[in-house]
């Protein structure tokens, strides 16, 4: 299917559920536009700083991506204190195959899948394009019968990324050489890298630059990464850094920084930033998975 820039769709908004641990039940909000498909479908990701946040966080601009003829599938998933790293890994890799295998029912494309998100989203769609072979991350097996469904992503867009846990972990700790925090940035950062991730070792280790400049073979999904001109929760030498040593690797990765005042990408859709990255993001979409 190719993407007509003068085309709306009509989007049905359905919660479905997808996962369950125990008696508790994981949802899947899907955005699906309505129309002859088959449309690429994104699995979606919350922020908040790997402990907040749920499926709905990111409503407003799912459903205008789906207006654009993407297929959106924003993931509830395991946060503290119920569980630490790496479970919400499991449950979206779990997502993934769950979305390949249902993908055609919602009139999409099931082949390739892209994963996106917001901050701490963003980190976990990355490190998941990254490592969709990772026995931990892989280790819940699919209920519905569709066991030849892998983890892989054929795309991964990132908007406003947290991409480096101990980077940052060390940022809101004001501990740094190289960059300072607003005093926005402070103990309540620490206390929820604290609940995730237990450990510095963990942090470090869940670090897509860290990773790759150790040198780890891993996959390299074409990624987009969306980002204000100053964002203070997020240090920007850890995304330069990771950038760098994505394209050392051979990954394919561009970036946008959008100038000017305001806090976030998404968040007001009737600014001049929002709908430009609505664009590209539609349009880098259908590249890789149309």
């Amino acid at each position: 299917m190719t993407l007509s820039k003068q085309t709306t769709y009509a989007v049905q908004i359905e919660d479905v559920e997808y996962l369950r641990h125990g008696d508790k039940v994981f949802q899947v909000k899907l955005f699906k536009p309505q129309g002859d498909g088959p449309f690429p479908v994104m699995i979606e990701l919350h922020g908040g700083a790997w402990v907040n946040g749920t499926r709905e966080n990111g409503n407003v601009g799912n459903e205008a991506l789906a207006k654009n003829g993407v297929i959106v599938a924003a993931l509830d998933f395991r946060v503290p204190p119920e569980a630490s790293y790496p479970a919400s890994f499991q449950d979206i890799h779990y997502g993934i195959r769950w979305a390949k295998a249902h993908a055609a029912e919602w009139n999409g494309n099931a082949e390739k899948i892209g994963a996106m998100g917001t901050s701490s989203g963003a980190h976990q769609a990355m490190l998941l394009g990254m490592r969709p072979f990772d026995s931990r991350y892989a280790a819940l097996s699919l209920t519905n019968g569709a066991s030849d469904a892998d983890g892989t992503l054929g795309c991964v867009i990132m908007v406003s990324p947290v991409i480096d846990p101990l980077g940052r972990y060390n940022y809101a700790k004001g501990i740094r050489e190289d960059v300072k925090p607003p005093e926005s940035v402070g103990e309540r950062t620490i206390q929820m890298h604290d609940m995730y991730w237990e450990t510095e070792e963990a942090m470090a280790e869940g670090a897509p630059a860290r990773a790759l400049a150790a040198g780890e073979k891993t996959e390299l999904p074409p990624t987009l990464c969306l980002v204000r001109e100053y964002e203070a929760a997020h240090p920007r030498p850890d995304l330069l850094e990771f950038v760098s040593q994505y394209q050392k690797a051979g990954g394919q990765i561009d970036l946008t920084v959008f100038q000017g005042e305001g806090e976030g990408v998404l968040r007001d859709l009737s600014s001049d930033v929002a709908q430009q990255a609505l664009e590209q993001m539609t349009s880098f979409t259908y590249q890789h998975l149309g």
